[in-house]
């Protein structure tokens, strides 16, 4: 017997979002991010935070449902800067947020100064890596990414990835007391350049994920393609597969038209758009944007 879906619920400053199964996907917007932006890192370090208004604007724009907010600067005070871009990304929208840092400190400055309910991003099944992150994710109320490798390995194979799912129910419900719909597992999307095997993987893993705990998903919806040519074609291909599998969230550029219009079509074909009217709403602000 299948497990009951499960729903995270996420807030923002002015309004709920709602991860789930049974709902549109939900598109994490990554832009906000300074990784390979050496013009943003050094603005950043300048104390410029300038451009974090157009990528909020433009990722908004593009569809984004949460806002990812990572501020890893080499040679800055990232618990200050985190801190700093949060309050302003909230002044700019009242999307939710997924607070994206490596550094605990980091994490819980974001954490402290956020209003709402957050996604943290996030944590793997190594003890330490738990022991350090769900006390604050119990702390703060807000909900979490997972990730099923340990310090061992990232595994290749699935039934690995669903093992070491298992222990992360396991220790965050039991010895954190996090709500399971507050897990959302990250089941690792890999390069099909370096084995093509990858997706299949990926997909069922995703498929067992959600029949035996009924959580929602995400992944980084561009790594698959990473180093390929036509990233966007493949993409627009691997999220609607990925959907059908049981996915319910990525996280990634929604400057991308054809990803994101291929998720949309996904949504309306898997009967997670009513009567068609997203769909036919998004055609026909396409269609008064070409007139004007």
């Amino acid at each position: 017997m299948s497990a009951p879906h499960l729903e995270t619920v996420l807030r923002g400053a002015g309004g709920e979002h709602v991860i789930s199964h049974d709902r549109p996907f939900t598109l994490i917007g990554e832009r906000i991010n300074p990784t390979g932006r050496r013009i943003f890192q050094e603005q950043l370090r300048a104390g410029d935070l300038s451009a974090i208004e157009r990528d909020v604007k433009a990722q908004v724009d593009g569809g984004a449902d949460v806002l990812d907010v990572n501020m890893g600067v080499p040679l800055t005070d990232e618990a200050d800067l985190l801190a700093k871009a949060i309050t302003l990304v909230q002044q700019l929208t009242d999307k939710p947020i997924c607070i994206d840092s490596s550094v605990v400190e980091a994490l819980e400055a974001g954490l402290s100064v956020y209003q709402g309910r957050a996604l943290v991003n996030s944590i793997t099944a190594e003890d330490e890596r738990m022991e350090q992150i769900l006390p604050l994710v119990k702390k703060y109320d807000a909900a979490i990414i997972a990730l099923p490798n340990d310090a061992d390995e990232i595994p290749m194979e699935a039934p690995k990835r669903i093992e070491l799912t298992r222990k992360i129910f396991q220790v965050a419900t039991t010895e954190y007391g996090i709500a399971a719909a507050d897990i959302v597992i990250d089941p690792l999307a890999m390069p099909i350049g370096a084995d093509q095997s990858v997706a299949n993987t990926f997909f069922e893993c995703v498929a067992a994920i959600k029949e035996e705990f009924g959580a929602n998903m995400t992944c980084g919806a561009s790594n698959t393609s990473f180093g390929m040519p036509g990233r966007h074609e493949l993409g627009a291909a691997f999220l609607p597969m990925a959907m059908t599998a049981g996915l319910t969230s990525a996280i990634m550029d929604t400057r991308t038209p054809q990803i994101v219009e291929a998720v949309k079509a996904a949504d309306l074909l898997l009967g997670h758009d009513e009567w068609g009217m997203a769909w036919i709403g998004a055609h026909r602000a396409k269609q008064a944007a070409v007139a004007t």
